[in-house]
């Protein structure tokens, strides 16, 4: 029944965060908000709502152990699993920017986090507001640079939207609203009993399966663009959404409840997996072929992720 509770909270939040999205870009349309700053701050976000709610909602229950490894698993899952599922279908090309700004401001963020875990095993207020304010002067950059350098708009945005009644808009924010509150609530709830029935803990639970139930909507939509030969995958967004996660998720909840270190190999060793797969970026995208993921990297990489989840298991505790 576990395993129940836990497919269903994660259909609800998939179906949630795409209500979400919809409305949040069509309000934001309501507002004369420009395409660009749409998709790289509103979508963005929306996109990461349904983690925060987990991690929010788990914390607030007294799972810090899964508010946390929701997010160090999702991290490592976007990059092992979905980037290495992907890249192995069909090679990806990198755009040159990668390494300028979002690959720097995501090492940051992950070395950030690890230091305030190290160093008090929580994250308190001022620590979330901290990880929001840097999400925010990253924004603001960002959204600087793709202006001067007329960036094109984020495929997320549908014109359609431009033209949805008040009405569309509010039924879409409270069925997404709704979907996104119990499958929450839903997918922490069935990940403790599954925690108890496996006999494991909530931190591999939470590393593991819930880490890669948040990132199927995204590995299956790559895997269908790669398979069509279409444009797979942009490494940026994935870089962003580890960003996002690390920022607006944890610093968010933090900010609601203050987010304690519980399991010490959450320190011990799923960080280093998530401070690893971000640093291996970028020499995979320098050598030996330049701006470019194959193949043998992706298989790499997903290799990587197999033996993380693997060790996840055999060194619980």
């Amino acid at each position: 029944m576990s395993l129940i509770w836990v497919l269903l909270g994660l259909v609800l939040l998939v179906v949630g965060g795409e209500f979400l999205v919809r409305s949040s870009v069509a309000l934001s349309f309501k507002f004369n908000i420009s395409k660009l700053v749409i998709g790289m701050t509103v979508v963005s976000f929306a996109t990461s709502v349904p983690e925060l709610l987990v991690s929010l909602q788990a914390a607030l229950d007294g799972s810090p152990d899964i508010a946390l490894g929701n997010v160090i698993g999702s991290n490592i899952a976007n990059i092992g699993l979905v980037l290495g599922v992907t890249a192995f279908i069909s090679p990806l090309a990198i755009s040159r920017d990668f390494y300028k700004l979002n690959w720097p401001m995501m090492m940051l963020l992950s070395l950030a986090l690890y230091y305030i875990l190290k160093s008090g095993l929580i994250i308190n207020f001022g620590e979330g507001a901290a990880l929001v304010l840097s999400l925010v002067v990253f924004l603001y950059i960002l959204i600087r640079n793709s202006r001067s350098h007329g960036a094109a708009i984020p495929e997320e945005i549908d014109d359609a939207l431009q033209v949805t009644s008040n009405f569309k808009i509010i039924l879409w924010l409270i069925i997404g609203g709704s979907a996104l509150y119990f499958g929450s609530e839903w997918l922490v709830e069935g990940a403790k009993e599954t925690a108890v029935y496996l006999g494991v803990t909530e931190r591999v639970i939470s590393v593991t399966m819930v880490a890669i139930g948040t990132s199927v909507p995204e590995l299956a939509a790559s895997v269908i663009a790669a398979l069509k030969k279409e444009k797979a995958i942009s490494l940026g967004n994935l870089i962003g959404s580890n960003i996002f996660n690390i920022a607006s998720v944890l610093g968010l909840t933090a900010m609601v409840h203050p987010i304690e270190v519980k399991n010490e190999n959450i320190l011990g060793q799923d960080i280093f997996w998530m401070l690893g797969f971000a640093a291996i970026l970028l020499p995979l995208a320098f050598l030996p072929k330049r701006f470019t993921i194959g193949r043998w990297k992706g298989m790499l990489i997903l290799t990587a992720y197999i033996i993380f989840i693997y060790s996840a298991f055999l060194g619980d505790k």
